[in-house]
């Protein structure tokens, strides 16, 4: 008999609840960042430096040497090593994100489990350069039995991007992602809610659109609206009528105005502005201020030398008063396709 996480009390709890620890994956350079890897390097003992700072690290790293390795730089960037716990595993890439297993919650039972997806690559599984992502598939299953955690595997693709839940039965999400033929050819919308309900304690499903222009993942919902507490959800605007993201934001801003919670109650909504920035071959990268992480402590941002950076942190800044909020440019990360909300997963502090 299939055991259901809803049947039994479990639920997708918001980014903001206590964590224990965040999950990471040291970058090298034989697939995303080949020809920035010693600065994207530079940035993550930034990132592991400010996050440590509210809560602990959980490093993924490929084997003892690479470790020995990265322990130097650690320390040259002062950090602590008692808040971070290295895993070595056999992994292609640093998004974490999208191929961690999501924890739930059961308020009954006072305690946790986790709900592993399948990942395929971003549905680019025939796709030469996806390909070796999808070892990425199995890297937390040996972490998960070393933790002895009851873990629910439904038969269905589904990253941790593409999904945010404000921890009381809504659960928010694209249908250029969800829906697309390249993950879940099989579901329809009607069925797709269904396991999102079954899987991720859901009572409540609201659809955005689309997700950024040029976004590998098909429109993840981390790029584009996060709920920030149970009742409020930033979104990312564009204000240029000109700009190819203005028409896919702004239908999203407006499904967002009339959406409501599971109990019929309309949303606080909060405009964030679009930062701008294209690759070395003139391509328009898919950036966003949207794409921040919510630790115990402190709200870390992505930021990307734009003059709407301050702007930003500033809505954000109001939005989280009893946070310290911080940013990290990160105009190299950009180039493996996401950023800090990409490269993180919270683990949840065991109630």
């Amino acid at each position: 008999m299939i055991e259901i996480p809803k049947e039994l009390g479990y639920y997708m709890p918001g980014e903001w609840e206590k964590h224990s620890a965040v999950w990471l994956a040291w970058p090298y350079g034989s697939i995303t960042f080949i020809k920035n890897l010693k600065e994207v390097e530079e940035d993550y003992c930034k990132i592991i430096k400010i996050l440590q700072d509210s809560e602990n690290v959980n490093l993924i790293v490929l084997n003892n040497t690479e470790k020995e390795r990265i322990i130097v730089k650690l320390l040259q960037n002062q950090v602590d090593l008692e808040k971070v716990k290295f895993y070595i595993e056999d992994y292609a890439d640093v998004w974490t994100r999208d191929y961690a297993p999501i924890d739930l919650f059961n308020k009954n039972k006072k305690d946790r489990a986790f709900v592993k997806w399948n990942y395929n690559a971003y549905g680019k599984k025939d796709d030469p350069l996806f390909t070796d992502l999808l070892k990425d598939d199995k890297v937390f299953l040996s972490i998960l039995n070393e933790k002895e955690n009851k873990i629910f595997k439904p038969d269905a693709v589904l990253e941790g991007g593409a999904i945010e839940s404000n921890g009381n039965g809504t659960v928010l999400t694209t249908e250029q992602c969800l829906l697309n033929p390249n993950r879940n050819k099989e579901l329809d919308k009607g069925r797709t809610e269904i396991y999102l309900k079954a899987y991720l304690g859901a009572e409540n499903v609201i659809w955005l659109n689309e997700g950024l222009v040029n976004d590998h993942t098909d429109g993840h919902v981390d790029e584009v609206a996060r709920f920030v507490n149970s009742n409020t959800i930033v979104c990312a605007y564009e204000k240029e009528k000109n700009d190819p993201n203005y028409i896919i934001l702004n239908s999203n801003y407006k499904i967002l105005k009339n959406a409501k919670d599971k109990n019929g109650k309309k949303f606080n909504i909060i405009k964030l502005p679009m930062p701008h920035m294209f690759y070395d071959d003139g391509e328009k990268a898919p950036v966003s201020y949207a794409n921040f992480y919510i630790g115990n402590s402190i709200v870390l941002m992505s930021l990307f030398n734009d003059p709407n950076d301050k702007i930003a942190m500033k809505i954000m800044k109001s939005t989280f008063p009893k946070h310290k909020v911080l940013g990290i440019d990160c105009s190299r990360i950009i180039y493996g396709g996401g950023a800090i909300h990409c490269i993180t997963m919270q683990e949840y502090l065991n109630k």
